[in-house]
């Protein structure tokens, strides 16, 4: 490879990776947000069907009433997405919203039976034909991870509030 095709391939290595601190964090942080606020809006225009489902939520919230889960899962959708929008407390927001997804996933979208590997995989699917549907949810557990253990990324009110304190701090 020739020197200038070597330094041509550097040059647009390093101008992406200056761009994915920007741009990476702030998509994924877009795709969840409206994921989880369509999902919120829904039942907040929607009718309670938790009272159907109670008994397969995991430990707490199956001690918890069928609406006080879904209030809590609405407002946690809802407010968390916006948070996730601008990128304020996105960790901890990610953070609740990994639990909904893991409540979520145990509740309705994890297999009712299997014994099977096999059986088990036929729920890796988004449409439900009796065999669960957890392809979904695992797709938006994998998209968390990046903001709950690097942060909402460069443009975001976290890296915002962040420079702000880092700046009087240092005085």
């Amino acid at each position: 490879m020739s020197t200038s095709l070597t330094s041509a391939v550097k040059g647009l290595h390093l101008n992406l990776d200056r761009a994915g601190s920007w741009i990476a964090p702030l998509t994924l942080r877009v795709f969840l947000a409206w994921e989880f606020f369509e999902s919120g809006l829904e039942k907040f225009n929607g009718q309670n069907w938790f009272a159907d489902i109670q008994d397969r939520f995991p430990f707490p919230f199956n001690h918890v009433s069928a609406n006080l889960n879904w209030e809590l899962s609405m407002w946690a959708e809802l407010i968390c997405a916006l948070a996730l929008l601008i990128g304020l407390g996105t960790r901890v927001s990610a953070f609740i919203l990994i639990v909904v997804t893991l409540v979520a996933t145990a509740a309705v979208h994890w297999p009712a039976d299997w014994s099977t590997l096999s059986e088990l995989a036929q729920g890796y699917a988004i449409s439900d034909k009796g065999h669960g549907n957890f392809k979904l949810p695992l797709i938006y557990l994998v998209a968390f991870m990046p903001l709950l253990f690097s942060g909402a990324g460069k443009l975001s009110v976290d890296a915002l509030l962040a420079r702000f304190f880092w700046r009087h701090n240092s005085r």
